[in-house]
């Protein structure tokens, strides 16, 4: 059942190894990627926020949080690439925008509104199925609690293809952009454990 979440949030209550939301999606390959999403938490340590997973790698497609390094965390098909200087300020809203080409392997993050320098992180395309996962990392058919993400998402969106610079800024500045044709935050269909809760994003005053 598909679920409109729009000026909703999921909020990860608690640490755990089975506090997550997650969707499989059957026989499908994937060339170019774009994912974005938005996160607040006041987490001392590392933390993954989305993570995709296949039969052949675990660490297909994962973003994640580096507490110590103060960087923010990726792995495409296992392979590790880090974006510094970024400013992840507790308990503070922050919008998060990937996009990645097999083609290319140029991976391309944007964060509160900033384009950051394009990394190279390999070639390979995503070949399906695919498991994808909200706020704990995949890990040989479990999570550990230690990867687990404590605090609120909201506006997940993924497309299979990459999306463009002025629809990622207007993603970024919350106006009109495509829904996700991978996961659409305005149409959820995701399996969401125990412990993980739906409530209404606190909107600004005006």
């Amino acid at each position: 059942m598909k679920v409109n979440m729009s000026g909703k949030m999921l909020i990860f209550t608690r640490e755990g190894n089975f506090l997550y939301a997650r969707k499989s999606i059957a026989r499908r390959n994937f060339h170019t990627v774009t994912v974005c999403f938005r996160s607040a938490a006041d987490l001392k340590r590392g933390h993954t926020l989305f993570s995709l997973a296949t039969i052949y790698s675990t660490n297909q497609f994962v973003i994640s949080w580096d507490d110590t390094n103060k960087e923010m965390e990726f792995y495409i098909d296992g392979r590790k690439v880090t974006f510094e200087g970024i400013d992840y300020k507790p308990n503070v809203w922050h919008s998060v925008c990937t996009t990645w080409s097999a083609q290319t392997g140029l991976l391309q993050l944007w964060f509160d509104g900033q384009r950051l320098m394009n990394k190279y992180s390999g070639n390979g395309l995503i070949r399906g199925p695919v498991k994808i996962v909200l706020g704990q990392e995949y890990y040989n058919r479990g999570y550990k609690m230690e990867h687990s993400f404590m605090g609120s998402m909201s506006d997940v969106h993924m497309w299979d293809y990459i999306l463009s610079n002025c629809d990622i800024q207007n993603y970024m500045n919350e106006l009109s952009f495509p829904p996700g044709n991978v996961l659409n935050w305005k149409a959820l269909d995701l399996s969401i454990a125990e412990g993980v809760l739906t409530e209404d994003k606190v909107m600004a005053c005006v």
